[in-house]
Protein backbone atom coordinates (compact mmCIF):
# COMPACT_ATOMS: atom_id res chain seq x y z
CA UNK A 1 0.00 0.00 0.00
CA UNK A 2 1.24 3.43 -0.87
CA UNK A 3 2.69 5.17 2.21
CA UNK A 4 0.60 8.32 1.72
CA UNK A 5 -2.64 6.32 1.48
CA UNK A 6 -1.66 4.26 4.51
CA UNK A 7 -0.98 7.47 6.49
CA UNK A 8 -4.44 8.68 5.54
CA UNK A 9 -6.22 5.42 6.39
CA UNK A 10 -4.66 4.69 9.80
CA UNK A 11 -6.33 7.72 11.52
CA UNK A 12 -9.71 6.23 10.61
CA UNK A 13 -9.04 3.79 13.46
CA UNK A 14 -9.81 6.77 15.72
CA UNK A 15 -13.13 7.30 13.93
CA UNK A 16 -13.98 3.64 14.47
CA UNK A 17 -12.93 3.80 18.15
CA UNK A 18 -15.09 6.91 18.71
CA UNK A 19 -18.10 5.27 17.03
CA UNK A 20 -17.71 2.10 19.10
CA UNK A 21 -17.13 3.92 22.41
CA UNK A 22 -20.05 6.22 21.69
CA UNK A 23 -22.51 3.48 20.79
CA UNK A 24 -21.42 1.16 23.63
CA UNK A 25 -21.74 3.90 26.26
CA UNK A 26 -25.13 4.96 24.91
CA UNK A 27 -26.37 1.34 24.97
CA UNK A 28 -25.20 1.00 28.58
CA UNK A 29 -26.96 4.23 29.56
CA UNK A 30 -30.21 3.19 27.86
CA UNK A 31 -30.08 -0.17 29.64
CA UNK A 32 -29.06 1.12 33.10
CA UNK A 33 -30.80 4.47 33.57
CA UNK A 34 -34.48 5.24 32.96
CA UNK A 35 -35.03 8.17 30.56
CA UNK A 36 -34.79 11.66 32.04
CA UNK A 37 -33.35 10.51 35.36
CA UNK A 38 -29.99 10.79 37.09
CA UNK A 39 -28.09 7.52 37.36
CA UNK A 40 -24.98 8.55 39.29
CA UNK A 41 -23.32 11.67 40.64
CA UNK A 42 -19.62 12.22 41.21
CA UNK A 43 -17.43 14.79 42.96
CA UNK A 44 -20.18 16.43 44.97
CA UNK A 45 -22.53 16.81 41.97
CA UNK A 46 -19.79 18.17 39.67
CA UNK A 47 -20.48 15.38 37.16
CA UNK A 48 -23.72 13.48 36.76
CA UNK A 49 -24.47 10.52 34.54
CA UNK A 50 -28.01 10.98 33.30
CA UNK A 51 -30.20 9.65 30.50
CA UNK A 52 -31.71 12.25 28.19
CA UNK A 53 -32.65 12.23 24.52
CA UNK A 54 -31.93 15.17 22.25
CA UNK A 55 -34.11 15.41 19.15
CA UNK A 56 -32.27 18.50 17.96
CA UNK A 57 -28.61 19.17 17.36
CA UNK A 58 -26.16 20.99 19.62
CA UNK A 59 -27.91 22.54 22.63
CA UNK A 60 -31.22 20.98 21.39
CA UNK A 61 -31.43 23.42 18.47
CA UNK A 62 -34.22 22.39 16.11
CA UNK A 63 -35.90 20.01 18.59
CA UNK A 64 -39.26 21.69 17.86
CA UNK A 65 -39.18 20.98 14.12
CA UNK A 66 -41.44 18.26 12.69
CA UNK A 67 -40.02 14.75 12.98
CA UNK A 68 -39.84 14.19 9.21
CA UNK A 69 -38.10 17.52 8.53
CA UNK A 70 -35.78 17.05 11.51
CA UNK A 71 -34.92 13.53 10.34
CA UNK A 72 -34.05 14.76 6.88
CA UNK A 73 -32.18 17.84 8.05
CA UNK A 74 -30.26 16.30 10.95
CA UNK A 75 -29.49 12.91 9.35
CA UNK A 76 -29.09 13.53 5.63
CA UNK A 77 -27.32 16.91 5.80
CA UNK A 78 -24.64 15.68 8.25
CA UNK A 79 -24.05 12.62 6.04
CA UNK A 80 -23.46 14.95 3.08
CA UNK A 81 -21.12 17.12 5.19
CA UNK A 82 -19.19 14.07 6.46
CA UNK A 83 -18.93 12.76 2.90
CA UNK A 84 -17.59 16.13 1.76
CA UNK A 85 -15.10 16.24 4.65
CA UNK A 86 -13.82 12.73 3.85
CA UNK A 87 -13.53 13.62 0.14
CA UNK A 88 -11.51 16.76 0.99
CA UNK A 89 -9.47 14.73 3.50
CA UNK A 90 -8.32 12.27 0.82
CA UNK A 91 -7.70 14.94 -1.83
CA UNK A 92 -5.72 17.23 0.50
CA UNK A 93 -1.98 16.66 0.62
CA UNK A 94 -1.30 19.44 3.13
CA UNK A 95 -2.84 18.02 6.33
CA UNK A 96 -0.23 17.06 8.88
CA UNK A 97 -0.57 13.95 11.05
CA UNK A 98 -2.36 15.72 13.93
CA UNK A 99 -4.84 17.30 11.52
CA UNK A 100 -5.60 13.92 9.92
CA UNK A 101 -6.29 12.37 13.34
CA UNK A 102 -8.47 15.34 14.34
CA UNK A 103 -10.54 15.14 11.16
CA UNK A 104 -11.09 11.42 11.74
CA UNK A 105 -12.13 12.03 15.36
CA UNK A 106 -14.68 14.58 14.16
CA UNK A 107 -15.94 12.15 11.49
CA UNK A 108 -16.30 9.39 14.09
CA UNK A 109 -18.26 11.67 16.41
CA UNK A 110 -20.50 12.80 13.58
CA UNK A 111 -21.25 9.23 12.54
CA UNK A 112 -21.91 8.24 16.16
CA UNK A 113 -24.64 10.86 16.47
CA UNK A 114 -26.05 10.15 13.00
CA UNK A 115 -26.51 6.50 14.02
CA UNK A 116 -28.71 7.68 16.89
CA UNK A 117 -30.68 10.05 14.66
CA UNK A 118 -31.43 7.23 12.24
CA UNK A 119 -31.99 4.31 14.65
CA UNK A 120 -33.26 5.97 17.86
CA UNK A 121 -36.64 7.66 17.31
CA UNK A 122 -36.41 9.27 20.77
CA UNK A 123 -33.30 11.19 19.63
CA UNK A 124 -29.58 11.23 20.31
CA UNK A 125 -28.73 9.78 23.73
CA UNK A 126 -26.83 12.28 25.89
CA UNK A 127 -25.60 11.36 29.35
CA UNK A 128 -22.66 13.44 30.60
CA UNK A 129 -23.90 16.37 32.71
CA UNK A 130 -21.31 18.78 34.15
CA UNK A 131 -21.78 21.60 36.65
CA UNK A 132 -20.87 24.94 35.05
CA UNK A 133 -21.00 27.23 38.10
CA UNK A 134 -23.09 29.96 36.49
CA UNK A 135 -20.59 30.67 33.71
CA UNK A 136 -22.48 32.14 30.71
CA UNK A 137 -25.56 32.02 32.96
CA UNK A 138 -25.55 28.21 32.97
CA UNK A 139 -25.77 26.22 36.19
CA UNK A 140 -24.94 23.09 34.19
CA UNK A 141 -23.39 22.66 30.75
CA UNK A 142 -25.79 21.11 28.21
CA UNK A 143 -25.70 17.32 28.51
CA UNK A 144 -23.47 15.58 25.95
CA UNK A 145 -22.06 12.19 24.94
CA UNK A 146 -18.81 10.59 23.74
CA UNK A 147 -19.44 11.60 20.11
CA UNK A 148 -20.01 15.23 21.12
CA UNK A 149 -16.85 15.22 23.23
CA UNK A 150 -14.80 13.81 20.33
CA UNK A 151 -16.16 16.44 17.95
CA UNK A 152 -15.39 19.31 20.34
CA UNK A 153 -11.94 18.13 21.45
CA UNK A 154 -10.82 17.21 17.93
CA UNK A 155 -12.33 20.43 16.54
CA UNK A 156 -10.42 22.56 19.05
CA UNK A 157 -7.18 20.67 18.35
CA UNK A 158 -7.73 20.99 14.59
CA UNK A 159 -8.31 24.74 14.78
CA UNK A 160 -5.29 25.15 17.07
CA UNK A 161 -3.12 23.16 14.67
CA UNK A 162 -4.24 25.34 11.75
CA UNK A 163 -3.46 28.50 13.73
CA UNK A 164 -0.04 27.17 14.74
CA UNK A 165 0.67 26.08 11.15
CA UNK A 166 -0.35 29.48 9.74
CA UNK A 167 1.67 31.36 12.39
CA UNK A 168 4.66 29.08 11.79
CA UNK A 169 4.42 29.68 8.05
CA UNK A 170 4.06 33.42 8.53
CA UNK A 171 7.11 33.64 10.80
CA UNK A 172 9.14 31.50 8.36
CA UNK A 173 8.09 33.85 5.57
CA UNK A 174 9.21 36.82 7.67
CA UNK A 175 12.59 35.16 8.23
CA UNK A 176 13.07 34.56 4.49
CA UNK A 177 12.69 38.23 3.56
Amino acid sequence: MEKTLKNKLIPFSLALAVILADQITKALIVKAIPPYTIGWTFANDLIRIVHVANKGVAFSLGAGLSQSFRGLLFSFAPLVVIGLVVWIYFRNQEFNSLQRWCVCGIVGGGIGNIIDRIFRPQGVVDFIDVKFFGIFGLDRWPTFNVADAAIVVCGILLIASFVITVKGGASQGENND
